[in-house]
């Protein structure tokens, strides 16, 4: 039997660690390991507790969020903890920074409750979670990049994860990635384990960005698909 998604809230507030801890704590298959103030307060926790998932504040004393998730996500012992970045402040270059540090997620902290419990559940289950118009930003990002010369997928992929990585990049979940190959969930999940393993990914976050580094996706193909 498995336990409740342990969650770590690191923000330097006390009322709103409280009204996380609230949330997360009210919430089924959710609970709250530990608490942290400070970005070093939110590594060490980090290392003592294990947490499946950090809440991560960017602005803190001791060490800001981005350090700190930079930390967590570069020690071997922390490899199963997922990063979840709460801002509120939706700045593009804390986007960059955190995505650069590791967070499988930005999440401002004007989320309704049930948005917030249900990216705490798609962060511990590997998927990237952004706000809504905050990845079409990020992804404008590349747009000032040089594009590479030809849209190929990294030598190490099949065909076949070349496909998915694409479809991941475009912005689908595994239930339109399933639709539109014809194949089972359980074999699109078998495919990006595969893409994280041959890329050293941590989740779909750096997925999203690996297919767009390979010239798999432009902003122009993922607007078309949004309004199709």
């Amino acid at each position: 039997m498995t336990g409740p998604v342990r969650v770590l809230v690191a923000d330097d507030q006390p009322l709103i660690r409280h009204s996380l801890r609230l949330v997360i704590d009210g919430a089924p298959g959710l609970a709250v390991a530990g608490e942290a103030g400070t970005g070093e307060g939110a590594f060490e926790r980090a290392l003592a507790l294990r947490p499946d998932v950090v809440l991560m504040d960017i602005r803190m004393p001791g060490g800001d969020g981005i350090e700190a998730t930079r930390r967590i996500t570069g020690h071997p012992d922390l490899a199963a903890t997922r990063v979840l970045v709460l801002s509120m402040f939706e700045l593009d270059e804390y986007v960059r920074a955190a995505l650069g540090a590791g967070a499988s997620g930005f999440l401002l902290k004007d989320a309704e409750p049930a948005r917030l419990v249900d990216a705490v559940a798609r962060t511990h289950a590997g998927e990237s979670l952004f706000a809504p118009d905050i990845l079409g930003r990020f992804v404008a990002h590349y747009l000032e990049r040089p594009a590479p010369p030809a849209a190929r997928g990294p030598r190490v992929l099949t065909g076949r994860e070349t496909e998915v990585l694409t479809l991941v990049g475009r912005g689908l979940s595994n239930h339109d990635i399933a639709a539109a190959l014809t194949i089972s969930i359980g074999t699109v999940k078998t495919h990006i384990g595969n893409l994280l393993a041959k890329l050293h990914a941590r989740d779909r976050a750096q997925l999203v960005i690996a297919a767009y580094e390979h010239g798999l996706v432009s902003a122009r193909s993922r607007d078309r698909d949004r309004r199709g």
